[in-house]
């Protein structure tokens, strides 16, 4: 048995004890399969927030990159960034003040898939699912074992909470309840940036969520995030989640999303997004569709409006084999982007309905 490794060993001997034939061990590359249907050129959409994305995707793909490094490269950007108080360094943390980062990616020409989730200390958390991906055999890492994962493999510890992400946290503690010892500190106290986000009842869109199409018809994506502002330690959304947050199926087409995370959870949404495009749906009425599909399963008296309708909101961003692209709302508003052809940028998103103004 020279030459062949421990792991190889013990799968060499499971396989001979259960009667079966030697296989080689191969793993799959991440060279891409193409196909019969390709675009003329390569497409990246991306959330509200995805601008920089898109085009550091594009930039990478003209350069023949991997469709997952090139929107894992996008993302980055946005997880670098301590303005975006939704993503990475400088999300705003959980209750306890404490920043725990989500993400996910997968690869269509593998059909393969890593996340994590509740990750602490880590910025890039886009960066540790891909190799949750690449080297091991699970698809999920969570919480204190995601964070070994990481600084085994060479990630550094960095403090992720940002002074102004620590200003708003403090202020929510201070106003967040009547029958505790916190109090808010002064607005002319904080920040001016600060001042205008609480201005906004904290009212900013959450998520990045950027998926590809290559010239060879071969698709990934990636969705990463700092979850829900000021969650209960521990809670994980649908970001990390593959099908609900993210879904990618190489012969169809793949799928993202922002907003209500539990409303995707419990619909495994991306998922139905990608199934209906291979119904023939184009990649905006999929959307739309899932949207439905949400609508509907909304039963709860605390998730549903005066009019019945769903009080949150959820986006949905879907790019097909062709190179087709589209995205939906529950609510009407906002804008995606998008890079093609015709170059980089905002669409406008539809909806099922028109904006509500006392949804949360």
């Amino acid at each position: 048995m020279a030459g062949m490794n421990r792991r190889d060993f013990l799968k060499a001997a499971t396989v001979a004890g259960l009667g079966l034939p030697l296989l080689p061990l191969a793993r799959p590359t991440m060279a891409g399969t193409g196909g019969s249907v390709k675009p003329d050129h390569p497409v990246v959409v991306s959330s509200g927030n995805g601008e920089k994305a898109v085009k550091k995707a594009m930039e990478l793909l003209k350069e023949g990159a991997d469709p997952l490094d090139a929107v894992i490269a996008g993302v980055n950007l946005v997880e670098d960034d301590p303005d975006d108080i939704s993503v990475g360094f400088g999300g705003l943390p959980n209750e306890d003040g404490v920043v725990q980062l989500d993400a996910s990616v997968m690869h269509g020409p593998t059909h393969n898939a890593g996340a994590v989730a509740a990750l602490e200390y880590i910025k890039n958390p886009s960066k540790v699912a891909k190799l949750v991906m690449e080297r091991t055999d699970h698809v999920l890492l969570v919480g204190k074992g995601a964070l070994e994962f990481a600084l085994a493999n060479g990630f550094k510890k960095e403090n992720l909470l940002t002074e102004k992400a620590r200003q708003i946290w403090l202020y929510w503690k201070g106003i967040n309840s009547n029958i505790d010892d916190w109090f808010p500190p002064p607005l002319e106290e904080l920040d001016e940036d600060v001042r205008k986000i609480i201005k906004r009842y904290f009212d900013v869109h959450g998520t990045i969520n950027c998926c590809a199409v290559d010239a060879n018809g071969d698709l990934a994506g990636v969705t990463t995030t700092s979850g829900l502002f000021f969650k209960i330690p521990g809670r994980v959304g649908d970001s990390p989640i593959i099908g609900a947050g993210l879904y990618v199926d190489n012969e169809v087409g793949a799928a993202g999303s922002t907003g209500r995370g539990e409303a995707n959870l419990k619909n495994l949404s991306s998922f139905m997004v990608v199934e209906y495009m291979r119904m023939g749906k184009s990649p905006t009425e999929a959307c739309l569709e899932a949207c439905k599909r949400i609508v509907e399963h909304t039963k709860l008296p605390e998730l549903l409006g005066d009019d019945g309708k769903p009080n949150f909101n959820v986006k949905f961003y879907a790019v097909n084999k062709k190179g087709e692209f589209g995205a939906g709302a529950i609510y009407e508003g906002g804008s995606f982007w998008v890079y093609d052809k015709h170059g980089a940028r905002a669409v406008p998103i539809p909806g099922l309905y028109k904006k509500n103004k006392k949804r949360k």
